[in-house]
């Protein structure tokens, strides 16, 4: 375990937890690496980076190196029921009304076309108590009309985001319909452009939107993706999403993970809060050394599942496996910071009961990666029209949600299938499921718990 602490930043540590021995001839190893940040978020430290170098540039009050845009969807469908676009505004208002005194912020209104509602001219508000009622007053402009084009929204706010001398940058994204008016290639290139440039929380407000659209933005650009079946709970979701997007202190923090000679990468999984696959985004960092983004960080806890392949070795050799390091850039191109450091060890025994024992949290995290993965393929089976398949696939989800003490996901479940026997896994699929319950089990399917200690 190593710590990295300097003054009004958040300190963090890196635990390991393994089972270092293997059988003769074993060669996987899993380790749960749990990051944990504390004393940044709550206490309106400064960033890691300094002034003057482009990245942390700042005037001393407390939320002065962050800066968030707001897309909020106006299409025509926003409009039906008017709750909607009501809720729309509101919660927009209770966002702005959540920013900390000093951050850049601009309101982006998505159509099939990106506009600027405020400030507008390409800038952003500083805000206070002027330009919160300022921004407030653009809102009640809003109205709906036109289609839905994502990737326009995404591009106007990195551009927007990128004029700001800040180190966080952040967007909150609401949507009620599919992404009709523009390819899936367009999303995939904007995304795939805004990457690593601003995190982005995204939201679908009703049941006429994509779940797999909504999530892959979430997902690509390190943020969360949420259902909000009601609009009139929209308010309170935007205010806690602005409030998480306002404790964070330090960002473009990667786990970089380095491996000898003849070590090959499996995978690289963010496992809690969320199940979230980062194998592929993997990028070099000097020998043998691949970096793996993790975003911005607040006071939070996360863990994170390594899986490497070693040479095989005889009974009594060891060697290290991997070294799990977490590091942010340095803007002015010198050296990374190492915010924390952990071991990754493999031992070979001929002790069976060392060798064969799993570890409780890889045990556990290794369940909650299959709990989402058959969530997803029992609702797509479902949506098929595979009944028989969907039926097996949600029954697992049921026996494992219950095994690992997921209430929240078992919950959900439960909405979607009839529960004969929780601990077998025996299902019986309902006749009539709301959409709101399908799309939020879906929605919500990659959320995990941690192991009970």
């Amino acid at each position: 375990m190593a710590n990295f602490s300097k003054s009004n930043v958040p300190q963090f540590s890196v635990d390991v937890y393994q089972n270092e021995y293997l059988p003769e001839g074993g060669r996987e190893v899993s380790a749960i690496v749990t990051v944990t940040s504390t004393g940044g978020g709550t206490t309106g430290g400064a960033a890691l980076t300094e002034p003057g170098h482009g990245h942390g540039h700042g005037t001393g009050t407390g939320g002065s190196d962050a800066a968030v845009v707001i897309m909020v969807d106006c299409s025509g469908s926003m409009e039906y029921p008017p709750t909607k676009m009501r809720g729309a505004r509101e919660a927009t208002a209770a966002a702005i009304d959540a920013l900390r005194d000093g951050t850049s912020f601009a309101v982006v209104a998505g159509t099939h076309v990106a506009a600027e509602v405020f400030p507008g001219n390409g800038r952003l508000a500083v805000a206070g108590p002027a330009t919160r009622g300022q921004a407030k007053d653009a809102l009640r402009r809003l109205t709906a009309g036109g289609g839905t084009a994502i990737g326009t929204w995404l591009r106007l706010a990195d551009r927007l985001l990128g004029s700001a001398e800040v180190s966080i940058r952040h967007g909150i994204l609401l949507t009620d319909g599919r992404n009709e008016h523009e390819s899936p290639e367009d999303l995939r290139a904007a995304l795939d452009a805004c990457a690593g440039r601003f995190t982005c929380d995204a939201r679908g407000v009703g049941t006429d939107w994509e779940v797999k659209e909504v999530t892959g933005i979430a997902s690509a650009l390190l943020g969360t993706a949420d259902i909000v079946a009601d609009p009139t709970g929209l308010a309170a979701d935007f205010t806690t999403m602005m409030e998480n997007a306002m404790g964070k202190e330090v960002a473009d923090v990667a786990l970089r993970l380095w491996t000898p000679v003849g070590v090959e990468i499996v995978f690289v999984k963010q496992v809690a809060p969320t199940v979230e696959d980062l194998t592929g985004r993997r990028t070099e960092a000097g020998p043998r050394a691949g970096d793996y983004p993790t975003g911005s960080w607040g006071d939070e806890s996360r863990d994170y599942h390594v899986c490497v392949r070693v040479p095989q070795a005889g009974i009594g050799q060891e060697m290290l496996a991997a070294r799990v390091s977490l590091i942010v850039p340095d803007p002015a191109g010198s050296a990374p910071t190492t915010l924390g450091q952990g071991l990754v060890r493999a031992v070979w025994t001929d002790d069976m009961a060392m060798s064969t024992s799993i570890n409780p949290q890889v045990a556990h995290y290794t369940g909650q990666a299959e709990l989402a993965q058959v969530i997803q393929q029992g609702l797509d089976a479902r949506k098929a029209g595979d009944h028989d398949g969907a039926t097996a696939k949600l029954g697992r989800a049921v026996q494992l949600a219950a095994a690992s003490g997921n209430a929240d996901t078992a919950k959900l479940l439960s909405k979607v299938v009839d529960v004969v026997d929780a601990a077998t896994g025996t299902v019986r699929l309902k006749a009539k499921v709301a959409d709101a319950d399908e799309m939020t089990l879906e929605t919500r399917s990659t959320k995990t718990v941690r192991v009970k200690k």
